[in-house]
């Protein structure tokens, strides 16, 4: 059976999804069709659901709970792993509610803990997470919001650091930050979204035990990025979480959705989000 699989060239994704794409482990008669985008082009995507598993952001998904169950491998989630808000100089914070801020998405989860700890800085652009470094450097925007790769090479393009918003939801929560996961559509089966699970568990699992098996698909995806900055990514993203979220990741998407409901960012949900 075939099966749509969206997911982002960024070396955490590749990383996990090389071993189930190309047969590596046990798919049990599951054939994967990639679609690899950009996480806010994923997150587009599952709004339209028109893929049937796939990676995106957990501000997206509590949007869309209604039609998809969340797996509990492949998970981006961790701590000290959060998006920068990065500026060309030292910025106060009244500065920053009229600044005109560059994201990497609506929907991303850095555009919603931008929104929680600077509830008042409302100008806003999207843009290409990959073009926020340079957009910022040319002046075009105030500040910009980075995410991937981009925590690594800010420093070098002159920039510097206004906040760690992933600092801030550990100092208010004391939860790892959920940044992004992978979740199955509802249409589909109890029984193949199960199956679903545990052949991205292998994945992830052969991941961290042949990663040298793994890395010619990060380097193929990686735009020229060095192997240096492709490893720091890694670690970064992928964590013991990526192959289960147990309680303590549970725990924390939990209270994403709780806060950001109460505050009237995320809608209600009411269904069981998290696959059975």
């Amino acid at each position: 059976m075939k099966l749509s699989l969206g997911f982002s060239p960024c070396p955490n994704d590749t990383f996990i999804f090389d071993a189930m794409v190309h047969g590596k482990i046990d798919t049990e008669g599951l054939v994967f069709e990639p679609v690899m985008e950009d996480v806010e082009a994923l997150n587009r995507h599952a709004f339209e659901e028109s893929i049937a598993i796939t990676k995106l952001s957990y501000h997206a998904f509590a949007h869309l709970t209604h039609q998809y169950k969340l797996l509990d491998a492949g998970s981006a989630l961790g701590r000290n792993c959060g998006p920068l808000l990065v500026a060309r100089a030292p910025q106060s914070d009244e500065a920053l509610k009229s600044a005109r801020i560059a994201i990497p998405g609506k929907m991303t989860t850095a555009n919603f803990l931008l929104g929680l700890a600077y509830p008042e800085a409302i100008h806003k652009e999207e843009l290409l997470f990959s073009d926020i470094e340079s957009a910022v450097v040319s002046g075009d925007f105030d500040a910009g919001l980075i995410i991937h790769e981009n925590r690594f090479t800010y420093e070098q393009q002159g920039l510097v650091k206004l906040r760690d918003l992933g600092e801030f939801w550990e100092e208010t929560t004391n939860l790892p930050i959920p940044l992004g996961g992978i979740v199955v559509s509802k249409k589909l089966p109890a029984e193949l979204q199960q199956k679903v699970n545990r052949v991205m568990r292998r994945s992830v699992e052969f991941a961290f035990a042949h990663p040298e098996e793994v890395m010619p698909y990060v380097r193929a995806h990686a735009q020229a990025m060095d192997d240096k900055v492709m490893q720091s990514h890694i670690r970064l993203y992928v964590t013991d979480y990526t192959i289960d979220l147990g309680i303590a990741g549970r725990k924390a998407i939990t209270e994403m959705f709780n806060i950001a409901s109460a505050k009237g960012i995320m809608p209600d949900y009411t269904d069981d989000i998290f696959i059975n």
